[in-house]
């Protein structure tokens, strides 16, 4: 595959792909230490066919976004939180955590090297950074593995979903993850089980599908690949509490922000057959989202409409404006979550 040049993209129509970009980041783990990683310009790794993770599923990624500020600057949104949940995801999964510290500053490399990359401020499009961790050592028996390589690629990217425009979601009947198991880490398994629900979401029309609790199937979860939060119509922002969901960096952000914005924000158990019209606006919330607005959720054959089903509403709207200005630099970082690359 032919690298990506900059000449090809068009900055306001990037939709959510891979593009190959100049270079990334490299480590492997091996005699019980990291080895040092470096730049490269390779975007193919090579395994053995015994390799771990093609068997036993020992990966766990993360996701996070570069933005381009009005003066030219380029921001980073809380890389340490990822760090942070890399380590937590690997421990989980029984693998070597990559050092907090040297995963920033790998990131902070693979966005200088890449910067060209990084969509012009006001295009609405970010640079996705994807690191990823996985066993490589050749094992035949179920057991961890003793080598690990470490890689960042990147990818510049537009809005995920419809952006900010309200969509038509459905509650699956299927399970995301189990209870007490791997929901908590960023693990492909995860993704992998939700392949087939969304799938079956997207045909019958809707943008994804809503998951509820493993264990009784009466509290809601999560989305594929967000988190969910609701305002209430007294205008509380309202998110779930889960054992089975992923601890998403955007919601403890949005929780952060909506006590600001006098939302009396609260983490909690919502029982779906109870609740659903107690919201006055719903939303998907996420890195690669950022949020979207949930213009209907279908349950049981019932469609429920929150704000509406063709216009943002506007706590969703001010939440919205919040993060994103954050991110982009338009708005004061009063909390600390901004790390400059440029």
């Amino acid at each position: 595959m032919a690298k990506e040049t900059v000449a090809n993209l068009d900055w306001n129509h990037l939709g959510f792909e891979y593009h190959d970009l100049p270079y990334s980041f490299n480590e492997e783990f091996k005699d019980g230490q990291w080895q040092g990683g470096t730049l490269t310009e390779s975007s193919t790794l090579t395994l053995s066919e015994a390799a771990e993770v093609l068997h036993y599923g020992q990966e766990v990624f993360e996701g996070l976004k570069a933005y381009r500020t009005k003066d030219g600057h380029i921001n980073l949104f809380r890389p340490e939180e990822n760090a942070k949940r890399l380590a937590n995801s690997a421990k989980r999964m029984l693998m070597e955590p990559y050092p907090e510290d040297k995963f920033v500053e790998a990131v902070k490399q693979v966005v200088l090297a890449n910067e060209e990359f990084v969509p012009p401020y006001g295009t609405g499009g970010s640079l996705y950074i994807r690191p990823f961790l996985i066993g490589t050592q050749p094992i035949v028996g179920v057991a961890p593995a003793d080598t690990y390589t470490f890689h960042i690629y990147a990818t510049p990217v537009g809005a995920y979903i419809n952006g900010l425009a309200p969509s038509p979601y459905t509650v699956s009947n299927y399970d995301r993850a189990a209870g007490a198991g791997t929901g908590q880490a960023k693990t492909s398994g995860n993704y992998a089980s939700s392949l087939l629900p969304e799938i079956e979401a997207k045909k019958a029309g809707f943008a994804d599908c809503l998951y509820l609790d493993p264990r009784e199937h009466k509290y809601i979860d999560e989305f594929s690949g967000a988190n969910f939060f609701g305002i209430t119509k007294d205008g509380q922002f309202v998110t779930p509490k889960s054992d089975s969901i992923l601890p998403s960096i955007t919601k403890k952000s949005l929780l952060v922000l909506a006590d600001d914005l006098g939302l009396n924000p609260v983490e909690r158990k919502i029982e779906i057959d109870k609740e659903l019209d107690d919201f006055a606006e719903a939303g998907a919330m996420g890195t690669a989202a950022v949020i979207s607005p949930v213009g209907s959720l279908t349950y049981k054959g019932q469609k429920h409409v929150f704000y509406s089903e063709k216009e943002v509403g506007p706590v969703t709207t001010k939440l919205y404006n919040t993060l994103y200005g954050i991110q982009e630099g338009d708005l004061e970082d009063t909390h600390g979550w901004i790390t400059r690359v440029k």
